[in-house]
């Protein structure tokens, strides 16, 4: 479908089911092809509609706000908006657009973003990304101060968490490194023990934050401030933030879980060489330039988004029908 001439910009719906991580990504996107298009950006909260399995089954939309504009593409971001997304692929001319591997066939919906650590083919429909899109943009230079931020995560379903090993090998880090200021940051995933054992780490030239007293910018404007950046491998999602401001990323070191396919694709892009493994602190430690090989996969797959789906070049027949 092509943007229709008398129409100044596309009119993109963004479905979330409040997931901050599906969030992020969705923003990441819909920022890029504002930036790219103009386009008119509306959220839409999938747990704010009631979505029969009939009506995602045959495409029958719910009842929407009236006040809501025609849209031209329909993006949702988690397995909770996948019956409202389901549901409103038939409305108009609109297309629709998956992030993640979906749990229904992809033929039901125009186009896929996907995770390479999801473990799906590339194809004309579906656009494979180094790990997952989210609102950072690349930095162009690095400070000359030595500034470093360390990002803390928590338990997950993909590492083994270990609170001294962590905690050993950040101590480590400030003491190799005792002539940089450091910022530390935990995570909504962060146990209160571990929390309490950053704090005492807190020194003159060592910041402890929680990152509930942090605002929505404050991850953005720290990188930009930050020659390197340490992150805990458990969040793909912080790990890909770290790498796509391109300011040198290393990961604290926990064991692997097997058969993760979270801990598969942050290896993957250590193998990439868009972030290093702990063993190779001194490296994160002397580089003086952003990344050589950039990572910013929100404006790849937006710029994927515009050509396939609103600029009318011809995509394969998306078969609508359940």
């Amino acid at each position: 479908m092509s943007i229709d001439s008398e129409k100044a910009t596309p009119v993109i719906w963004l479905v979330t089911d409040g997931k901050p991580g599906h969030r992020n990504q969705l923003k990441g996107l819909g920022n890029r092809l504002r930036a790219h298009t103009g386009a008119g950006l509306y959220w839409l909260e999938a747990t704010g509609f009631r979505v029969p399995l009939w009506r995602a089954l045959f495409g029958m939309a719910p009842a929407l706000p009236s006040d809501l504009p025609e849209p031209d593409l329909i993006v949702a971001a988690g397995t909770g908006t996948h019956p409202l997304l389901l549901s409103l692929r038939r409305l108009g001319n609109a297309r629709t657009l998956v992030i993640m591997k979906p749990g229904f066939p992809l033929s039901w919906v125009d186009g896929a973003i996907v995770p390479a650590h999801d473990d799906i083919k590339p194809s004309s429909r579906v656009l494979v990304t180094e790990g997952v899109m989210n609102t950072i943009t690349p930095l162009a230079r690095l400070t000359a101060n030595r500034e470093a931020l360390i990002l803390v995560g928590g338990p997950s379903p993909h590492f083994d968490w270990d609170d001294d090993a962590i905690l050993a090998q950040i101590g480590d880090l400030i003491a190799r490194y005792a002539d940089w200021r450091w910022t530390i940051s935990d995570s909504r995933r962060t146990p209160e023990a571990t929390r309490q054992r950053l704090q005492q780490l807190a020194a003159p030239r060592v910041t402890v934050l929680s990152s509930e007293s942090t605002h929505e910018n404050w991850l953005r404007h720290q990188l930009s401030a930050s020659r390197a950046v340490w992150t805990t491998p458990d969040s793909m999602s912080m790990v890909c933030e770290a790498a796509t401001s391109g300011v040198p990323t290393g990961l604290l070191d926990l064991p692997a879980r097997p058969d993760s396919r979270v801990a598969k694709g942050v290896n993957r892009l250590a193998r990439s060489g868009l972030v290093a493994h702990w063993s190779d602190h001194r490296s994160v430690m002397a580089r003086h330039t952003v990344s050589a090989r950039q990572l910013w996969e929100a404006d790849r797959a937006a710029r994927w988004v515009l050509e396939r789906f609103l600029t009318g070049k011809p995509t394969s027949d998306k078969g609508k029908s359940a």
